[in-house]
């Protein structure tokens, strides 16, 4: 199975106070997406685990180009789009119920041995399938820049329902985090168009976590970097990078 396709309906506690599906919910949508397809091809965490090793995703890269509303149905179309060195790389596209793009993302995963954490060849950890040469964003995937300074901060406490199977936060968990300390102004004049994400450390049930702000560009397309840190170690955990399209008028705001 080359590509695979789901479909999933915006329910009303998964828009925002504009009543637009949040960020993050169409990242679970992708992530289940994922979970699916490797199921289907014999990779899934559960195939892993039986040889000590798991999944851990390293990088994503998404573009939101419509913000679907409650009650609105979704198709995720994703497929494995090659590999680099020790990660595989897996792409996306989201169209709503009249065929109109809604979301474009690229991601990189590695698989790591559960004991060391430490990734191994993927030639050695996974069975052969197929791969699809089309990128939905034909990314690099080159380092995001570290932040120098700080303009905002917030801090939040891991909770159990945080974690995933791994027992650790769960990838979507973070650009949440990091999206709450955006400005209020750029909340209410702007849209999110863009984000990339690149994942360094696990945090665990417990932890507290800092997220960390800073102007990048601002534009008439804002962007900011991002950085979550350990609070007890200062251990730097994911690095984001947001951009946002202001918004003409006060009814795109729910566009």
């Amino acid at each position: 199975m080359l590509t695979l396709t789901r479909d999933y309906r915006v329910r009303f506690y998964e828009v925002d106070h504009r009543a637009r599906l949040r960020p993050a919910t169409l990242l679970d949508y992708l992530q289940d997406a994922a979970g699916e397809h490797t199921i289907a091809l014999g990779i899934a965490v559960a195939d892993l685990r039986r040889r000590n090793l798991t999944w851990v995703l390293s990088r994503t890269h998404a573009r939101f180009l419509h913000y679907p509303h409650a009650g609105d149905t979704l198709r995720v179309q994703t497929w494995p789009s090659g590999r680099e060195g020790l990660f595989a790389l897996r792409d996306f596209e989201v169209h709503d119920q009249e065929e109109r793009l809604v979301a474009l993302a690229t991601t990189s995963w590695a698989v790591i041995d559960v004991t060391t954490g430490r990734p191994v060849r993927l030639d050695s950890a996974l069975p052969k399938y197929p791969l699809h040469d089309r990128r939905a964003i034909a990314a690099d995937f080159a380092s995001l820049p570290k932040m120098i300074g700080c303009a905002a901060e917030m801090a939040f406490q891991v909770r159990r329902s945080d974690l995933d199977i791994n027992h650790h936060v769960n990838n979507t968990v973070y650009p949440g985090w990091a999206l709450e300390t955006v400005p209020d102004e750029i909340d209410v004049s702007c849209q999110l168009s863009e984000i990339e994400i690149g994942y360094r450390a696990p945090a665990t049930c417990g932890d507290r976590v800092l997220s960390r702000i800073q102007a990048e560009n601002t534009s008439s397309c804002p962007t900011f970097l991002h950085q979550l840190v350990n609070k007890a170690d200062g251990r730097e955990l994911t690095r984001l990078r947001s951009t946002w399209l202001r918004l003409r008028s006060a009814t795109e705001s729910g566009s």
